[in-house]
């Protein structure tokens, strides 16, 4: 996303209001496509948890999806986690079991970050389906967590989480290209669960389940040697180069400064291919950035690069209200969560 493209998404400006009719073209054709494709999903016979959003760019998605897939596994349940691997090469028919090591340029950023935080399998394929069948297949859990996974509607499900960033909202409340919207507002009638990234703004729309989500530092981790130091006492007054290839790079660049650290901010687009030339500084400063670009950065890093660790700290209630939704939406389905759990 450009500086460009954010400020008219998410400003007040009209200048890419001629663009109403693509716009509304957009919309009529998504809406048809949900319609077809959702008419048409077979329900799997292990429940299907769907985290997603109804705008473009970084929402605070993926570290959702770690906590849910932690959750889940206190519950009883063993999570696998599908997801489409943006910025990845793997296009093959079979879909791409990921673990910790595996390449992020085969698999990408996001399945790589995820594997590692989570110790659950996760499977890439351009199609979910795809890769649901083969967690089924090869019994790698009883519950499919699906990052990224809202707009998938070949992909039956059994409970929806939209989430937001809560100072971008829903932006300029257009669909695309106008704004950022993926599907109309209207849409969250039907999610079961809405989560704020942040403080809810003025453009976060009501839902009768929504949820505050704050990501707080876990820690500076060194990215050769894996040592932690807390954040705020370490970075008060470090200079720094930060480096953001994610939908918001300004949410990481401004939450290092909040901790204290000096900050030469440099935003790369999403899922950005980093090179060694990204990472060079020219002087002695160190190098920060985001878990997910760690994970890209991690062959050529040198002793100037740490890593930003986050948890997401969601309501004492949240866990509680997503395991009531699912028990229902499977009871309707004929099923027993707590015996599935011993599946």
């Amino acid at each position: 996303m450009t500086d460009l493209t954010e400020r008219l998404w998410y400003g007040r400006r009209p200048l890419l209001w001629p663009l109403w009719p693509l716009s509304w073209l957009y919309q009529t054709v998504a809406s048809w496509r949900r319609n077809r494709l959702t008419s048409s999903a077979e329900p799997l016979p292990v429940p299907v948890v769907v985290v997603g959003n109804i705008t473009v760019g970084g929402t605070g998605k993926s570290p959702l999806t770690a906590w849910l897939a932690s959750h889940f596994r206190e519950q009883g349940w063993r999570p696998v986690i599908l997801s489409r691997g943006y910025g990845g090469k793997h296009t093959g028919d079979v879909p791409l079991l990921v673990g910790p090591d595996t390449n992020p340029a085969e698999a990408g950023d996001e399945p790589v970050m995820l594997a590692a935080q989570t110790a659950c399998p996760v499977v890439v394929h351009p199609q979910r389906l795809a890769s649901a069948r083969m967690a089924l297949d090869q019994g790698l859990g009883n519950l499919l967590l699906c990052d990224d996974g809202l707009q998938h509607y070949a992909l039956a499900r059994d409970v929806e989480i939209s989430v937001f960033d809560g100072a971008r909202g829903v932006g300029n409340g257009a669909s695309l290209p106008v704004g950022p919207l993926r599907e109309p507002v209207g849409r969250l009638q039907d999610v079961d669960l809405v989560v704020v990234n942040g403080v809810p703004g003025k453009r976060v729309p009501e839902h009768p389940r929504r949820y505050a989500m704050m990501l707080h530092p876990a820690g500076v981790r060194h990215l050769l040697t894996g040592v932690t130091k807390a954040a705020g006492p370490w970075l008060k007054g470090q200079s720094c180069v930060a480096l953001a290839g994610i939908g918001n790079p300004g949410r990481f660049f401004d939450q290092l400064r909040d901790l204290g650290a000096e900050v030469e901010g440099r935003a790369f687009p999403d899922h950005h291919r980093y090179t060694e030339q990204d990472i060079a500084t020219g002087d002695e400063r160190l190098v920060l950035m985001t878990a997910k670009d760690a994970v890209k950065i991690q062959p050529f890093a040198n002793e100037r690069c740490w890593v930003l660790d986050v948890a997401p700290q969601l309501p004492a209630g949240f866990g509680a209200a997503v395991d009531r939704v699912l028990d229902l939406k499977l009871a309707a389905r004929g099923l027993d969560a707590s015996l599935l759990r011993e599946t």
